[in-house]
C-alpha cells in the first residue's frame, strides 16, 4: 500500500509521522471545528473524542484535542474507545446538549482495519435529521465531509482567542453505556424480556486485536450471560498480534481465532477490527464464514424479532451498499422487506437509512448498523444479534442452534475480491469507463464506480461485478459475486482483461 494522505467521506487517513503528523492532525481537527462553528450558530461546541488504541494513536489524540480546543471546543475525551462507542456517547451528550444549549459532535482517532503504521481521524455529526430510533450521530454526508476537506486543504480555520479557548475533560463510561444501549435495544425491540439470558449455554471466542474492542466485547458477553469466554488480543499494548483486517487469511493463522474456537470447543468466534465497527464470524467448527454473512445474520435476527413482536415486516426497508452480497436481498425478501443500494461508505448508507426510517442496514465488510443502538457500524450489535439467533432464550426457541446450521439455511454465493494499486483515486476512471462500455448490455449502476448486474447469459440474475476506487486506501477494488468461486473468478478475470485492453 502506497503511503498517502487519504481524504474522503470517511475522514482522513495517513501513515503516522509521514503523511499524517501531529501538525496536520491538529489542522484537520480545527477544520472540522470550523465547520461545526458554522452549524452551531453561536452555541458552545462539545466534541466527544475517542481513539482505537493502536500504538502511537496518543500522538494524534492530543494533536486533535489541541486543534479542537484552539478553535474553542470543549472536548470530552473517552480515551481508548470503539468507533460505535464514540457514536453512542455523542448521542448521550447530544441529548443533554439539546436542553443545555450546546452543539455536540464526535471525532474518532482511527485507521480502522489499515496496518499498524496507519492512523486517521473520522468525524461524526449528531445533527443530521431523520430516523425514528433515538440515535443520531453518524458519519457526515458527502457535502459536510467535503467542506471539512476543503477547509483543511485551504487552511480556512478559525482559532479562538484566550477568552474563548476550549477545555478538555474525561469520561470513561463509554464502553459500559454502549453495552447498556445494546441490552436495552434487545429488550425494547422485543427480542427478549431479559437480555441477560441470551448467552446462557453458549461459549464464545473473541479476538479484539489488542485494540479498542477489548473492554466492550467482554462486558457485552458477560452481560448477555455467556458462560465461557476465550478472549484473544485483549492486551492494552496497542500492537496488533496479526494483520488487523478480520479476513480468513489473518484469522486462520496458527494459534489464531479459528484454532481457538476448535481447541476451546466454542459455539462461535467473533473477530473485531481495531476500532470495532466491523465483525467477522467463525462457526463452531472453526471455519471462517466470511464478513458478508455478518450483515445477513443481523438482518435476519432483526426481522425475525420484529415479526415475533407482531410487527408487519412487509415493506420494511434494509439499506446496504453496492459491494455487499445479494444474500441480504434474499433474507429481506423472505420477510417481505426490500433492499435499497447506495454508494459505498457508511455515510451514504446511513443517509438513506434515515430517509427511509430503515430498521437495519450496513455493509458487507462485517458492518451491521442497528439504529436502535447507533447509526454507526457496530460489532457489539452484530455479536448480540448473532448470539440471539443461536440462543435457546432467543431465536432458537428453547434449543441451541448451531451457527453452521443457520448458515446452511441461507442462500449461498461466492464473492471474490481483488485490488489494484493506484497513484491517485482519479486513476480508476479509465478502468471504470472500459467496464461500462464492455458490459453496456447489462444493468449498470454508476453512482459509485460501476456495478454490473448480469441480465443476460447463464448468470443472469445470479451474478454481479463492482469496480470502484477505494475511499480509504490508494487502490481500485474489483468485486464479483456468483453462485460459485469459479464463476466469480471468471468474471474478475474478464474484468481484468477488459481493463488492460
Amino acid at each position: 500500500m502506497a503511503d498517502a494522505l487519504m481524504l474522503s467521506v470517511s475522514g482522513c487517513r495517513g501513515v503516522l509521522g509521514t503523511t499524517l503528523t501531529a501538525e496536520s492532525a491538529a489542522r484537520f481537527a480545527a477544520a472540522f471545528a470550523s465547520v461545526l462553528r458554522d452549524r452551531a450558530k453561536g452555541k458552545q461546541i462539545v466534541v466527544v473524542l475517542g481513539r482505537d488504541g493502536r500504538k502511537g494513536s496518543e500522538v494524534i489524540e492530543f494533536a486533535a484535542m489541541a486543534g479542537l480546543m484552539g478553535a474553542g471546543c470543549r472536548v470530552v475525551n473517552l480515551g481508548v474507545a470503539m468507533t460505535p462507542t464514540v457514536a453512542v456517547m455523542t448521542d448521550t451528550y447530544f441529548q443533554r446538549g439539546t436542553s443545555s444549549g450546546e452543539y455536540v459532535a464526535g471525532m474518532v482517532i482511527t485507521a480502522s482495519h489499515n496496518p499498524q503504521k496507519w492512523i486517521g481521524l473520522k468525524c461524526l455529526f449528531a445533527d443530521e435529521a431523520g430516523g425514528g430510533f433515538g440515535s443520531a450521530a453518524c458519519a457526515p454526508p458527502a457535502i459536510a465531509a467535503n467542506e471539512v476537506i476543503k477547509r483543511f486543504q485551504n487552511g480556512q480555520v478559525t482559532n479562538a482567542g484566550w477568552e474563548h479557548a476550549g477545555s478538555a475533560g474525561e469520561d470513561h463510561a463509554g464502553a459500559h453505556e454502549h453495552v447498556e444501549r445494546v441490552l436495552w435495544a434487545m429488550e425494547e425491540a422485543g427480542f427478549t424480556p431479559d437480555a441477560g439470558l441470551i448467552g446462557q449455554g453458549l461459549s464464545v471466542a473473541v479476538d479484539s486485536v489488542n485494540a479498542s474492542g477489548s473492554a466492550g466485547a467482554r462486558d457485552l458477553l458477560e452481560s448477555l450471560g455467556v458462560e465461557e469466554i476465550l478472549h484473544l488480543g485483549a492486551e492494552d499494548s496497542g500492537i496488533f498480534p496479526h494483520s488487523p483486517e478480520p479476513t480468513k487469511e489473518n484469522l486462520s493463522q496458527p494459534g489464531g481465532l479459528c484454532d481457538g474456537v476448535r481447541e476451546n470447543e466454542s459455539d462461535v468466534g467473533f473477530a473485531q477490527d481495531p476500532d470495532a465497527d466491523r465483525l467477522a464470524i467463525i462457526d463452531e467448527r472453526g471455519n471462517y464464514i466470511g464478513e458478508e454473512y455478518t450483515l445477513a445474520l443481523g438482518v435476519q435476527a432483526i426481522l425475525e424479532a420484529e415479526r415475533l413482536r407482531g410487527a408487519t415486516t412487509n415493506g420494511m426497508t434494509i439499506v446496504t451498499n453496492l459491494s455487499t452480497s445479494r444474500m441480504v436481498e434474499d433474507v429481506a425478501a423472505s420477510f417481505g422487506a426490500r433492499v435499497i443500494r447506495t454508494a459505498v461508505g457508511e455515510a451514504n448508507v446511513v443517509e438513506v437509512m434515515k430517509k427511509e426510517n430503515s430498521v437495519a442496514g450496513g455493509e458487507g465488510n462485517g458492518g451491521v448498523i442497528w439504529p436502535r443502538v447507533t447509526y454507526v457500524r457496530d460489532s457489539l450489535s452484530a455479536m448480540a444479534l448473532t448470539l440471539w439467533l443461536m440462543s435457546p432464550a432467543g431465536g432458537g426457541k428453547g434449543k441451541k442452534r448451531k451457527l453452521s446450521d443457520i448458515i446452511k439455511a441461507m442462500p449461498s454465493y461466492a464473492i471474490e475480491k481483488r485490488k489494484v494499486d493506484l497513484a491517485r483515486k482519479e486513476d480508476a476512471a479509465p478502468a471504470i469507463a472500459a467496464i461500462s462500455k464492455h458490459f453496456a448490455g447489462e444493468r449498470l449502476d454508476t453512482q459509485d464506480g460501476v456495478r454490473v448486474d448480469m441480465t443476460t447469459g447463464p448468470l443472469a440474475g445470479k451474478a454481479w461485478l463492482h469496480v470502484r476506487a477505494s475511499n480509504t486506501e490508494p487502490i481500485m477494488r474489483l468485486i464479483a459475486e456468483a453462485p460459485t468461486v469459479k464463476d466469480a473468478n471468471a468474471i474478475l478475470d474478464l474484468a481484468d482483461k477488459v481493463i488492460k485492453g
